[in-house]
């Protein structure tokens, strides 16, 4: 097969267990299969404790995907929790002048936000390895629509409004307890006139109420135009009461919009969300 394109594969968070290998060399046969030519960093595998590599490393892994014009898209496979020391040095100088688009999700949410904060460019919240997973045929389908500009259905999600009926703004956040790392930090969006998207992997209703708490004091309710609220998988799997819905609107006030969807989180079948860009919500 003569492929159209090579794309980047770092991992910037926690370094992937060995026991991983026969799943990315999965993920690897797809994309191939699909027309594309992934080209691995060389900080993928754990090698001491969780790490693949240091800080300065993993950024340099990273940075030279950005730098190479051969390179069309980046994607990471890792989550964790080490993604934001990375982020003091990335340049983002290049970044911003580069036509790539960064691809990630749960801590690599510290990443997307850092690339919208300091450039003003958009990434996006997906998973890759999603294309390997129990709902493949899907998200293949899904993804190489979208990637092949032959409609949008990768970031074509479904929600309903809890409180309002409509919203709009440029959206950012993702994973709740890996956005909040970077409050207080240079690195943290400005959340005025924000759409706030939350999700979750672990936690249960102790977690959730201290994130939420923290968000609170953060004035990041008041600053917001609204919140998409996707998948908690824990509070979910787990049936917590409160529910995460009801813990929400008991911070936000009665005037926000929020929204939630099922499409958007750590399932194998979520779809993917562009952090930085406009969007408009409203109840249909």
């Amino acid at each position: 097969m003569e492929y159209r394109e090579k794309i980047g594969i770092v991992c910037c968070s926690n370094g992937q267990k060995r026991e991983y290998r026969e799943n990315i060399k999965c993920m690897e046969d797809t994309l191939q299969r699909m027309g594309y030519q992934p080209v691995f960093s060389d900080y993928i595998y754990e090698t001491e404790s969780i790490f693949s590599g240091t800080k300065k490393e993993r950024a340099k892994a990273l940075m030279d995907f950005y730098m190479n014009d051969e390179i069309e898209d980046i994607f990471d496979i890792s989550g964790g929790d080490v993604a934001n020391g990375i982020l003091p040095y990335l340049d983002y100088e290049v970044i911003a002048n580069s036509k790539k688009r960064f691809w990630g999700y749960s801590d690599l949410t510290t990443v997307l936000n850092a690339i919208y904060a300091k450039t003003g460019k958009k990434s996006v919240l997906y998973q890759i390895k999603n294309l390997t997973y129990d709902h493949s045929r899907q998200q293949i389908a899904d993804f190489q629509s979208t990637m092949r500009k032959q409609g949008n259905a990768l970031f074509d999600i479904n929600y309903s409004f809890i409180q309002q009926r409509e919203m709009h703004g440029i959206i950012v956040g993702g994973n709740i307890r890996c956005f909040l790392k970077l409050a207080g930090t240079e690195y943290m969006p400005d959340l005025n006139g924000k759409i706030l998207l939350l999700e979750s992997f672990h936690g249960t209703v102790p977690q959730m109420e201290t994130y939420l708490c923290q968000l609170e004091q953060l004035g990041a309710f008041d600053k917001a135009a609204g919140v998409l609220l996707g998948t908690c998988t824990q509070m979910e799997a787990e049936k917590c009461k409160p529910a995460i819905e009801e813990m929400l609107l008991g911070f936000v006030g009665k005037d926000l919009p929020v929204a939630v969807t099922k499409e958007i989180g750590h399932g194998t079948d979520a779809k993917a969300v562009m952090i930085g860009e406009k969007i408009h919500l409203e109840q249909k």
